[in-house]
């Protein structure tokens, strides 16, 4: 209740030195502007208009109320107190600045009086020559969107996910950046989906090669198996995966079939495609995720095998073998009246009879598949 009352005040708070992402903002801003923006411009019929100094969230929407236009601003992990003045500026609602402060949200589209929140998960794979039982294979970020009537404002999570370079391209095309927020909005939707896409293609190379190492046989013709430990992190990667596609349909949904007062009829139609190729990579996750249950269980199945085939072999060494013990065993014992211990071919006779029934145990045992 204290975050919402703070920014319900819209406290502009003193704070030290600004923090910078490489090459993306200017610190010589304005003492008023947190320093978790990255990026903050206004946008007028598809051009960036240009400033002497960067502007600050306070200035912008300035320049947008006199003049028109929308403001795009982007932030990267902003502190509670970084976001207060902000989230007064531009009137956001407080249940969506705390979640967009705190992070590690689900995939979702909230609709409020003047604004949407939308929350994407980005997905990022990692590059490895061989996969270790202990690597990450994919990294997760989030992407917070608040989309307005003249405002756009993007809340970045993690390492990954920087949006500089889909920013540059969209001021490349200024008839689409003309049709406002919606535009932007789409823009990022279809680059996290693209993301998304070559992630799951990443993913299949190591799928494939871990079911190729379970059921490639070994010299002696039977599948030679892998590590348990290796799927199973395939398999939790894919999980993460499936977590930040799945409930990410149904925004996109509404978002491509729902009339939206903040959504430009022409940039609606776009949404379709996003939901589509989203709606693919669903289909692709889950299947990654039975296909790896399946890989999972013929492991197991032939580590079961495996045991099995082992303890065949030590059981019939210990046929082979019982037999010199009993033989043993019986001479052993301290009676007087055994002929064969006083008998002058005893020894041979007895030995030789005990080798040709190792012998014969031995190839009726290979011959039914136990050694």
């Amino acid at each position: 209740m204290s975050m919402i009352r703070d920014l319900r005040a819209a406290v502009r708070p003193s704070r030290p030195a600004p923090r910078k992402e490489s090459g993306t903002y200017d610190t010589t801003r304005d003492p008023a502007t947190p320093s978790a923006v990255v990026d903050c411009a206004v946008y007028r019929d598809g051009e960036r208009v240009e400033t002497q100094k960067p502007l600050s969230p306070h200035e912008a929407m300035r320049l947008v109320r006199r003049d028109g236009g929308f403001v795009w601003m982007g932030l990267h992990e902003p502190t509670e107190a970084e976001f207060a003045g902000i989230a007064g500026e531009f009137g956001l609602h407080p249940l969506a600045v705390e979640d967009a402060v705190q992070a590690h949200q689900r995939p979702k589209l909230e609709r409020y009086d003047d604004s949407l929140f939308t929350v994407f998960k980005t997905i990022h794979y990692v590059d490895h020559d061989h996969l270790p039982a202990n690597s990450e294979v994919v990294e997760t970020g989030e992407v917070m969107c608040f989309t307005g009537r003249d405002f756009f404002i993007t809340v970045r999570h993690g390492g990954q996910g920087s949006l500089r370079a889909l920013r540059h391209r969209l001021q490349d095309d200024p008839e689409l950046l003309a049709k406002g927020p919606s535009a932007v909005l789409h823009a990022i939707a279809d680059h996290v989906v693209d993301g998304y896409i070559a992630v799951a293609d990443a993913l299949q190379d190591d799928i494939d090669e871990v079911e190729t190492e379970v059921f490639s046989p070994d010299r002696k013709g039977t599948p030679r198996g892998t590590d348990a430990s290796r799927i199973y992190q395939l398999k939790r990667e894919v999980l993460a995966f499936k977590r930040a596609v799945a409930p990410l349909l149904r925004p996109m949904l509404l978002l491509s079939e729902r009339p939206m007062r903040l959504i430009d009829p022409d940039i609606q139609k776009y949404f379709r495609d996003v939901a589509d190729h989203l709606a693919r990579i669903h289909e692709q996750v889950v299947g990654f995720d039975e296909l790896l249950n399946s890989i999972l269980q013929a492991n197991l199945a032939q580590a079961s095998v495996a045991q099995n085939e082992d303890m065949r072999k030590i059981t019939a060494w210990a046929a082979i073998i019982a037999v010199p013990t009993m033989v043993c065993g019986v001479y052993g014992m301290n009676f007087q009246n055994m002929p064969e211990v006083h008998w002058k071919y005893g020894y041979p006779v007895i030995m030789s009879v005990t080798v040709a029934i190792c012998l014969g145990i031995h190839r009726t045992l290979k011959r039914n598949g136990w050694l």
